[in-house]
């Protein structure tokens, strides 16, 4: 067989004659059996457009875009949201209230905006706004505080017991739970409790005790005794007394075995613990154990 016959075969080249001598040759059987093979696969479906448009994408992903900025006007828009960022915490932080709170055995003194001044017993909070303070001279009262009060416009004091107004004068406000006393050092108070306003001058005192109003008590001393690192009574339950010596030295108090609501008179040292303590439970005889940062009350059998 002439070596060429095969390429000759396969582009259908073959005369009649050199087609049968290559059909009788050793080969042909071997290359018939390729070509049937090849003539029964199938080729995979393609399409063209699928593939031109995925192709279109790889390029764009891959092509680096760079926008040219004018640095001027980069700059602005810089300036611009740093200058609302400002604007927006100067207006956020003059919109908070102003609040000032103590621990315990704690006392702050405080000047507010129109110079009156304030001293902040231990553990209370006072609130009040720094931005509409020369339009409305309002504080929130927790606790107790001592007031020094610029003349002015209308001066009050929130507490959730009841709310005291002055127009210029020195005065005490306690609201703790339970107890609600105010006293006028100087000029003229309003007090507005239960629905009920009643007019303090200098040297008494409003006093209500588990909601109910106690007889006014005169006053003799100028300014309030705490502020003298002493904390003074008049026919108060036990209980508050107990309160107010846990606040001053932070030592927490336990009772067994007494009467926390019999009346008790008298003073303790709000510096000295051990005096204190003696302080309170002569008088209202009672025994007391001090262990570390814990005191217990209780009477003898």
């Amino acid at each position: 067989m002439q070596e060429n016959y095969l390429a000759k075969w396969l582009n259908n080249e073959l005369s009649e004659a050199e087609l049968e001598e290559f059909k009788n040759s050793d080969t042909y059987a071997t290359y018939q059996q390729i070509i049937d093979a090849s003539n029964a696969l199938e080729s995979p479906s393609f399409n063209t457009e699928e593939a031109l448009a995925a192709v279109k994408n790889v390029h764009l992903f891959n092509d680096t875009k760079v926008v040219q900025l004018n640095p001027f006007k980069k700059f602005l828009s810089v300036a611009a949201a740093v200058a609302i960022l400002l604007t927006g915490t100067y207006f956020y932080v003059n919109s908070l209230d102003e609040q000032i709170s103590t621990q315990y055995a704690e006392k702050k003194e405080i000047v507010l905006p129109d110079n009156s001044e304030v001293v902040l017993n231990a553990d209370s909070r006072l609130i009040y706004s720094n931005k509409n303070w020369n339009a409305n001279r309002n504080i929130s009262l927790e606790g107790e505080a001592f007031f020094k009060v610029a003349k002015g416009k209308r001066f009050t004091v929130a507490t959730e017991a009841g709310e005291v107004a002055v127009l210029g004068t020195q005065f005490n406000v306690e609201d703790r739970k339970g107890f609600f006393e105010v006293t006028c050092f100087e000029g003229l108070v309003s007090v507005s409790f239960n629905g009920k306003e009643t007019k303090l001058p200098a040297g008494s005192s409003f006093v209500a005790i588990d909601g109910q109003i106690v007889t006014d008590e005169k006053q003799n001393s100028i300014i309030p005794s705490w502020i003298n690192a002493e904390s003074t009574f008049k026919s108060i339950p036990l209980k508050f007394v107990l309160n107010e010596f846990q606040r001053q030295h932070n030592i927490i108090v336990e009772t067994k075995n007494i009467d926390t609501n019999l009346l008790y008179t008298g003073s303790f040292s709000n510096t000295d613990a051990n005096l204190a303590l003696q302080s309170i439970s002569t008088p209202s005889r009672i025994k007391f154990t001090l262990e570390g940062n814990k005191v217990l009350f209780y009477a003898e059998n």
